[in-house]
């Protein structure tokens, strides 16, 4: 019998690496995983188009940092998704949708994400609970079953697709799918405090009618850029749609880094339009040096400096 070969069932023989045999009276723990992105604010939230009754399109930027949800098979009876009351209403949600039951288990999960400061860390954690249960019964990944259950808990990000796209948060709806063709390096602060999207929705429907030509211009620009591949028109639209926000939800940081842009090299200012964080773009990997300018620069702000990659490219 080759070592490493192992029989799983009750009082069945295991075959170690290491060649050494024992009794097993249970099968080892099996666990799976669901993971998903999240987010570093939006490239452009505002009116999908100028009117008197705006639509709230974003398009979210994916960040390298991610939530995960485990579940582990075992012998007790089920315990509740750890990643509080949403998590819970998409398992069931996603349960009842399957004519499914848990089998004896646990969850546990783990993020990267901050909570309330625009990291899609609450939709990151659904879609990742969702994942989880796909996987779990071996079953496809169905987007639809996904955006169904989004919408029955949340506005929500495009953090379930694995690329770029142009999404009506509120009716939870895909327009138009970006690629994964356009990426940055970044470097970010969050402010202090947190945002209530629900409790702004109002503000922000009310400045998106005041400025719906300028915000019509700004997603223009922005969706050529992805449709030539061109990194830095996508960079100078996202400024536009950071520098368009900043007139009803205010960064503190805004105008200083927007005026030492150029001393950096980014190509453009990024913001959570609806979050605290707000960081550069640029085109290529930071050097220590250029990292340790940045941190200084950010210090003399009072914040400490955060660096991620964003995008896809």
């Amino acid at each position: 019998m080759p070592a490493g070969l192992l029989f799983d069932e009750p009082g069945r023989t295991v075959l170690t690496p290491a060649g050494e045999t024992h009794g097993v009276r249970h099968p080892p723990r099996r666990t799976v995983a669901g993971v998903c992105h999240g987010t570093l604010g939006e490239l452009y939230q505002g009116p999908l188009r100028a009117g008197h009754e705006p639509d709230i399109a974003v398009v979210s930027f994916p960040v390298d940092r991610h939530s995960w949800v485990y579940f582990t098979h075992g012998t007790d009876p089920p315990s509740p998704p750890p990643l509080g009351e949403k998590s819970a209403t998409a398992a069931r949600l996603f349960l009842e949708h399957y004519r499914l039951t848990l089998p004896p288990g646990r969850w546990s999960a783990h993020s990267d994400l901050r909570v309330g400061v625009g990291m899609a860390s609450s939709t990151a954690d659904i879609v990742a609970t969702l994942r989880c249960l796909f996987r779990l019964f071996a079953l496809p990944y169905d987007t639809d079953v996904v955006l169904g259950v989004l919408a029955a808990i949340e506005r929500a990000d495009s953090v379930f697709l694995d690329e770029f796209a142009l999404y009506l948060s509120g009716r939870h709806r895909v327009i138009r799918r970006l690629g994964t063709h356009i990426g940055f390096h970044t470097a970010y602060i969050t402010e202090p405090g947190t945002v209530d999207t629900a409790a702004v929705t109002g503000l922000l429907l009310e400045h998106y009618r005041r400025h719906g030509e300028e915000y019509e211009r700004c997603l223009t620009d922005l969706l050529k850029g992805f449709a030539s591949g061109d990194p830095a028109a996508v960079a100078r639209a996202a400024t536009a749609s950071a520098a368009l926000s900043q007139r009803v939800l205010p960064k503190a940081a805004f105008d200083s880094m927007l005026a030492h842009r150029g001393r950096f090299g980014a190509d453009g200012v990024f913001v959570a339009h609806t979050g605290c964080l707000i960081g550069y773009l640029f085109p290529g990997r930071l050097d220590a040096g250029v990292k340790s300018d940045l941190s200084a620069f950010f210090r003399s702000l009072g914040h400490q400096c955060s660096f991620a990659q964003g995008g896809y490219g």
